[in-house]
């Protein structure tokens, strides 16, 4: 099935979590930013909050991301995750997606992906999404609060990680059904 579906959100909505799972429902590929970016601060030998507040004076980092993402949508039959895939892969998107959730659901989800305190999580991802919120609206002239973009609002803190799985795979089977009969 060649579908292009983005999974956006901020930190710890479940972006990767999902786009996983529905990538591997479909047998679509699956490429997070997230990801990307992480690996970047890794070879540069920096945290990702330093590399995001690199990132907030020079855009050379967002740029490489950026381009594969495009790249990636391009190519399609791929899910891709990150908070502005729906923005950079609009044009090539079939379905955007966007999942929200409490700064409480986040944080936790982080904390424990990463083992550190929920304090150390939030003081961490807190600086990082404000960063961010500021990079994005300088460079590219998005507001990340800005929803109407997508097709599917989720909050992921109601219910269970499988449960909003099956909402996100019902909603691509819907799709599917009414937009591309063969």
């Amino acid at each position: 099935m060649n579908l292009v579906i983005t999974i956006s959100g901020l930190h710890g909505t479940g972006k990767s979590t999902i786009a996983r799972a529905i990538s591997k429902a479909f047998n679509l590929r699956h490429i997070s930013a997230g990801d990307l970016f992480r690996q970047i601060a890794f070879k540069r030998g920096l945290t990702v909050s330093e590399l995001s507040k690199l990132s907030a004076k020079n855009r050379s980092v967002d740029d490489v991301v950026d381009e594969r993402t495009r790249s990636e949508a391009k190519r399609g039959s791929v899910v891709l995750d990150g908070l502005l895939t729906g923005w950079l892969a609009k044009d090539h998107a079939d379905l955007k997606i966007f999942l929200v959730a409490s700064e409480t659901a986040r944080i936790t989800r982080i904390a424990g992906r990463e083992g550190i305190s929920y304090n150390t999580a939030r003081e961490a991802t807190l600086l990082r999404e404000g960063l961010e919120k500021r990079r994005f609206n300088r460079f590219y002239g998005v507001d990340i609060r800005d929803m109407s973009l997508y097709d599917l609002v989720l909050n992921t803190g109601l219910l269970s990680v499988d449960a909003n799985i099956q909402i996100i795979k019902t909603f691509i089977r819907e799709y599917v059904k009414a937009y591309r009969r063969k």
